[in-house]
């Protein structure tokens, strides 16, 4: 038994380890060097100026309903691309390729997929000839670094992570579940209503969590499809660390991000239970 539990022990530990060493212990340090000004004394000025004016509030506000926009876009695609998955698409093999075309973009970073949109959103791109060539506009939609064109990058790359967590819980629905209430005589649609979507939430609940995350952090998609002309969070930060060489201010700033996301995520999950709850005490 001894050496079992001195086994477990090491196992344990070494992932524990590498948390330390490589997450809480930078984290701890950016945490302390946002508490301090340039001379390494201890002050709240560097939160004193993300409020100082609006810029900082405001770029938050772009990160955030960028964020949102993204996660709303990624549940859509990636909801009913899950469920053809799990439902629809009946060989093994066949969803085995399935997941193979979700993940694949996975496969090429995000800067070649980024210019690979500028490419299609561009004025002369494939989507604003197609809209001319239709006779749905006169003449090239401004659509590439806007707020659109951030959302469409970001949604791109974050589908398969909706996608491949609310496939996961698909899969362990019983079927016998849906069967029981078509036999019932409730509507396919009702069915997915009242059975399917309700026990699939937890997929979509963490899905839509970690996209969220992603989003919020993101640096390399909104810098290249914004062209620089809408701010996000992580910019500013990567501002102030590269080319400022402000670190303090700039961990606060990062500070603050991880802060107000973490208090979203805890506002989020609160609601979600509350609607369980809810959910469960009207059924009873």
């Amino acid at each position: 038994m001894r050496i079992k539990n001195f086994w477990a022990a090491i196992l344990l530990g070494v992932p524990v380890a590498f948390m330390a060493a490589f997450f809480i212990v930078p984290f701890l340090v950016v945490v302390v060097a946002s508490f301090q000004d340039k001379e390494g004394a201890w002050s709240l000025s560097n939160y004193g100026r993300i409020f100082a004016d609006t810029y900082y509030p405001s770029v938050l506000y772009t990160t955030f309903k960028l964020s949102l926009l993204s996660t709303a876009a990624s549940f859509l695609i990636g909801y009913p691309i899950a469920y053809y998955i799990v439902n629809v698409v009946r060989s093994r093999m066949g969803r085995r390729i399935c997941y193979i075309l979700v993940i694949m973009p996975l496969f090429t970073s995000n800067i070649v997929r980024s210019f690979g949109w500028i490419i299609l959103l561009g004025r002369q791109g494939l989507v604003n000839s197609t809209l001319v060539t239709l006779g749905l506009t006169d003449r090239p939609i401004p659509l590439l670094f806007t707020e659109l064109s951030i959302v469409i990058g970001l949604t791109y790359i974050l589908v398969p992570f909706m996608v491949l967590t609310v496939a996961s819980v698909l899969q362990t629905i019983d079927k016998s579940l849906v069967e029981a209430a078509l036999d019932l005589g409730t509507s396919r649609l009702g069915t997915f209503l009242r059975v399917t979507f309700p026990l699939s939430l937890p997929g979509v609940v963490a899905g839509s969590l970690i996209v969220f995350t992603l989003a919020v952090s993101a640096y390399v998609v909104p810098s290249i499809m914004s062209g620089g002309r809408t701010v996000v969070m992580a910019m500013s930060i990567f501002e102030q660390y590269g080319a400022l060489f402000d670190f303090n201010f700039g961990a606060a700033l990062a500070v603050g991000l991880l802060v107000v996301t973490l208090i979203l995520i805890a506002l989020y999950l609160f609601f979600i239970e509350r609607q369980s709850a809810t959910r469960k005490a009207v059924k009873s």
